[in-house]
């Protein structure tokens, strides 16, 4: 299903998720927005050395990751700093109190918006996307995407708005940015992360 470019620094980690309702129908159990907490008790720290580690891992193409372009888990752990994560659905709240803990940004897409072939790799010059639906873009030049037959659609900063999760989304494709001399991190993320959705009803394999 996906397939990734060569890349010294990558150590990405995928898998897909079954939910049994429409996402809008799928209650988000309390025990998981308590994982949106900075004090939860959490089987995965994040620390410095791997949010140094991602910057590089972004760096790597040219990209800049500081200020608005800074990676995803840096966004969640100010945000969770300041009061808490916000509440989106079950796919979005299990991937950022993942992300959060383990200091790895994670994207999340829906797989019936997303178009086959699958393929992670750094984007060209002068790409561009929409992210939110203000009609907002990022400039991607140099950073690692997941791209579908259409384009870019995500990255460990932000992903596009064309194929994000919404009410109606059964099938969802999440991609871990981990970082090579991080592997054993990645792999814990990735095994929680794919526990918290499976204790909550969802059901997944690896991508």
């Amino acid at each position: 299903m996906l397939s990734l470019d060569p890349h010294p620094l990558l150590c990405a980690r995928a898998f897909v998720t079954t939910f049994p309702r429409p996402l809008g129908e799928c209650e988000v159990p309390s025990w998981l927005y308590e994982l949106h907490l900075e004090s939860a008790a959490a089987p995965l720290v994040r620390s410095e050395e791997l949010r140094g580690a991602v910057r590089d891992l972004l760096r790597h193409g040219g990209y800049k990751p500081t200020g608005r372009g800074k990676p995803s888990s840096e966004y969640l752990a100010r945000a969770a700093g300041e009061g808490g994560l916000p509440r989106i659905n079950l796919a979005v709240d299990a991937c950022n109190a993942v992300s959060l803990h383990s200091g790895i940004p994670i994207s999340v897409v829906d797989l019936e918006r997303a178009q086959a072939p699958l393929r992670i790799g750094v984007a060209g010059a002068h790409e561009r996307y929409v992210f939110n639906a203000s009609g907002q873009e990022i400039d991607i030049e140099g950073l690692l995407n997941l791209f579908d037959a259409a384009g870019p659609c995500a990255n460990a900063v932000k992903d596009a708005q064309r194929t994000k999760t919404h009410p109606g989304t059964l099938r969802t494709l999440s991609v871990l940015w981990g970082v090579v001399g991080h592997q054993a991190q990645v792999e814990r993320a990735a095994a929680w992360y794919r526990e918290l959705l499976e204790r909550a009803g969802a059901a997944t394999v690896p991508a």
